[in-house]
């Protein structure tokens, strides 16, 4: 079992940064291909970025390609969200999720997920 907790929303103005940090409790973390998915007001829920247990493999949705960063770091269970130059379309629900089975970018494949935090970008 995983469990997740995602941290760091908020409200920004546009152009500015926000960093969402995930923490997991569980022996098995550091197997886990690591997700960050969005989900705004009426449209599905997308994936935005996901990192291989390694951080050797590593993938970002189109509309955040060079504004979002993620990464992690095993030795303390956490995965991490920088966003940067944030626009108003970024304004969604973030979720963090874990995958212990593949490197997949389908919300069907997680089968652990966190409350999700608020990220609110202002015009």
């Amino acid at each position: 079992q995983v469990q997740l907790v995602e941290s760091g929303g908020g409200l920004v103005q546009a152009g500015g940064s926000l960093r969402l940090s995930c923490v997991a409790s569980g022996r098995t973390f550091s197997s886990h291909t690591m997700s960050w998915f969005r989900q705004a007001p009426g449209k599905e829920r997308e994936c935005v970025a996901t990192i291989s247990w390694t951080s050797t493999r590593i993938y970002y949705a189109d509309s955040v390609k060079g504004r979002f960063t993620i990464s992690r770091d095993n030795a303390k269970n956490t995965v991490y969200l920088q966003m940067n130059s944030l626009k108003p379309e970024d304004t969604a629900v973030y979720y963090c999720a874990a995958n212990s089975v593949s490197f997949a970018t389908n919300w069907a494949s997680y089968n652990y997920w966190g409350q999700g935090t608020q990220v609110t970008v202002s015009s």
